[in-house]
């Protein structure tokens, strides 16, 4: 799609200062041309495209290439239609736009790359490092299995995340959607599956149909085709938010019902990302401003790693009981062991005061009788 602007040079091209054009989202990929000129490109417009869509752009326009009148700005955007794409944040779209001075758009640009994107890295950097350390410790203590499946989820979210550090994919559009819905239904099994652990609840029949699902799901992509592939990934990100909804009120109850200390902080915990979510899919749908659904999207992993934190430090705690049961066990071994050798000794100083007792005896009746035979 090519875009046109005409505008005029403000005040600031009369003062000297450097004008820019600063474009707060653009999915996928843009070129910028001024009066015809090439002045601006953010990679590459054949497929497989270069991933910009949570990238904010800051184009300077030079001076030297702007009229005293009216002045072009051609933008040329290479995207995704709607069905090709799972979301609608990814399919080709362009902002509104906004000229001005440099030095005022620059912090709009520095603002909103560090909410899009410096914030969002950092947190998928943790939760990778976190996930990968809470399957290990679940997979190690089965008894504990619902850190492995926190561990699952934490590291499903962060791959998710990872487009924001891979825009240059040697993959198709088609490949990379199909690799992002499969692992949001991986990651939502994995989520139902922790709530379902933490809450110390099993079920053979619900892991079955988890496990069908993660292979159903695909396939189904597979076979709508990628052309066909928003709609369908559309009804499942529904499905799966109602899984996880359901599994958090199960979660709740079970909690509430043995009266534990933990149902306010996960009530609230649950709750944050509950709303965050529904916020964002529903920002997603009606095409509100980006702003609203890339804040909703940073709660999530927020949660995560508070979420993380908090099973870390029950983990630590129950470590800590634990040596200080073993510790007080290996005591009372210890005083047992006394007091069975002293009950041992005093068993041995009876017996031998019993048997010299005995020999006394013994030796007595035998002086005894030998002293009434020689008498007789």
């Amino acid at each position: 799609m090519w875009y046109r602007v005409v505008f005029q040079p403000g005040k600031a091209s009369e003062r000297g200062e450097l004008s820019a054009l600063y474009i707060p989202q653009v999915c996928t990929n843009l070129e910028v041309y001024l009066n015809g000129e090439p002045v601006h490109a953010s990679g590459r417009m054949e497929e497989p495209l270069t991933h910009n869509c949570n990238h904010p752009q800051l184009v300077p326009l030079p001076a030297a290439l702007l009229a005293p009148g009216d002045n072009t700005i051609d933008i040329k955007v290479a995207g995704h239609p709607l069905a090709e794409v799972g979301s609608r944040a990814r399919a080709g779209s362009l902002s509104a736009l906004r000229i001005g001075p440099q030095s005022e758009l620059a912090w709009r640009h520095s603002w909103q790359t560090a909410v899009n994107v410096s914030f969002v890295q950092s947190l998928g950097a943790t939760l990778l490092l976190m996930g990968g350390f809470m399957f290990v410790l679940g997979f190690i203590n089965r008894r504990e299995s619902y850190l492995a499946y926190f561990g699952a989820l934490s590291v499903g979210w962060a791959l998710i995340d990872a487009r924001l550090w891979l825009r240059s994919l040697p993959l198709t559009n088609a490949v990379v959607e199909f690799l992002l819905a499969s692992l949001a239904v991986f990651a939502a099994a994995a989520g139902v599956l922790f709530l379902l652990r933490y809450a110390r609840w099993r079920d053979r029949r619900v892991d079955r149909l988890l496990i069908a699902q993660c292979v159903l799901v695909p396939l189904a992509l597979v076979l709508a085709g990628p052309t066909h592939l928003h709609p369908v990934v559309t009804v499942v990100t529904w499905l799966l938010t109602l899984e996880l909804l359901a599994a958090s009120a199960f979660h709740l109850q079970v909690l509430w019902r043995t009266a534990s200390r933990s149902f306010w902080p996960m009530a609230l915990l649950l709750a944050a990302g509950a709303l965050a979510l529904l916020v964002e899919l529903a920002a997603r749908q009606l095409g509100a401003d980006p702003t609203v659904p890339n804040l909703a999207h940073l709660v999530p992993p927020v949660i995560f790693v508070l979420l993380g934190l908090r099973l870390v430090q029950q983990h630590g705690r129950a470590l800590q009981e634990a040596e200080l049961g073993k510790a007080h066990l290996e005591q009372r071994v210890r005083e047992a062991a006394a007091e069975i050798e002293r009950n041992f000794r005093q068993l041995a100083e009876l017996k031998v005061e019993q048997v010299t007792e005995r020999e006394r005896k013994r030796i007595a009746a035998d002086l005894h009788d030998d002293l009434g035979a020689k008498l007789l």
